[in-house]
C-alpha cells in the first residue's frame, strides 16, 4: 500500500471527510483492521483565505508547494490537495514535487463520463465557478457543457461556503437555498450537479436533488484510495 499525502485545512471541516472516506474504503476493500497509510499537512486557512481574497495566488501557491514538498520528504508517495479552489495553483505544486499529484477534476470528469452526461451544473466558491481552471480541464476530459448559477446566486453560494460551512455551521435555510439553485440549474438542462467545493457535501446530500450529484471530495478521496491500493494483491 502506498502512502497518501493529504494537503488539507482548506478548510479542515472537509479534510476530515477525506480522512474518513479513504480509511473506510481501505477497510472495506482489504477487510480486518486495515487502514490507510496517510501523511497529513493541515495548513492555517486564515492566511490562505486572505491570499485568495487579495488575489495573491502566487504566494498561496508557493506556500502550498512548500507544504507539499514537506509531505514528499516525509514519505508521501502522492499528493492530494483537499480543496477545489486551490487547484487553481496546482501547476505550482506539481512543479515542486517529484511524486504524482492526483487532480480533483480528473476523478470528477471520470465519474461524469461513466454516466454519459452532456451538461452539468457547477457549484463552488466564486473563484472556482468564475475562473477557468476547473471548467476547462473538465470539458477537455469529458466534453460536457458547464452551467453556472446567476451572479446573485453565485455570490450567496460563495458567502455560505466561507461564512458558514468552513466554520462548521450547517443551516437549514442555506440548505434550502442550495436546493433551489440546484433545481434552477436542472430546469436549465443540467443532467447532474458538481458539488465543486469540498465543504458543500456537508450541507447537501444525494437525496436533496432530482439529478445526480458529483461529490468532488468523495470522488477525489476514493481515487486516491484506488491509486494507493493499485498494487495490493
Amino acid at each position: 500500500m502506498k502512502t497518501i499525502g493529504l494537503l488539507g485545512g482548506m478548510s479542515w471541516e472537509s479534510t476530515v471527510s477525506y480522512y474518513q472516506i479513504i480509511n473506510k474504503e481501505v477497510r472495506e476493500r482489504l477487510g480486518g483492521l486495515h487502514s490507510a497509510k496517510i501523511l497529513l499537512c493541515s495548513v492555517d486557512f486564515q492566511q490562505i483565505e486572505a491570499w485568495q481574497r487579495q488575489g495573491e495566488w502566487e504566494k498561496a501557491g508557493q506556500y502550498c508547494a512548500q507544504q507539499a514538498a514537506m509531505l514528499c520528504k516525509a514519505g508521501a508517495d502522492c499528493i492530494v490537495l483537499c480543496t477545489n479552489t486551490m487547484h487553481v495553483i496546482a501547476p505550482i505544486i506539481e512543479a515542486a514535487i517529484d511524486v504524482p499529484f492526483l487532480h480533483i477534476v480528473d476523478s470528477t470528469a471520470a465519474a461524469i463520463k461513466r454516466q454519459g452526461l452532456h451538461k452539468v451544473g457547477f457549484l463552488g466558491t466564486r473563484f472556482s465557478m468564475e475562473r477557468p481552471f476547473f471548467k476547462d480541464r473538465l470539458r477537455s476530459q469529458c466534453g460536457v457543457d458547464v452551467l453556472l448559477p446567476n451572479v446573485e446566486d453565485r455570490e450567496k453560494v460563495h458567502r455560505i461556503i466561507f461564512d458558514e460551512l468552513c466554520c462548521g455551521e450547517i443551516l437549514e435555510t442555506s440548505k434550502q437555498f442550495f436546493c433551489d439553485v440546484i433545481q434552477k440549474l436542472a430546469t436549465q438542462g443540467a443532467e447532474g450537479i458538481i458539488l465543486g467545493c469540498t465543504e458543500i457535501p456537508l450541507l447537501i446530500k444525494p437525496e436533496d436533488a432530482s439529478v445526480p450529484l458529483f461529490d468532488t471530495a468523495e470522488l477525489h478521496a476514493k481515487s486516491a484510495c484506488d491509486w494507493a491500493l493499485a498494487d495490493v494483491a
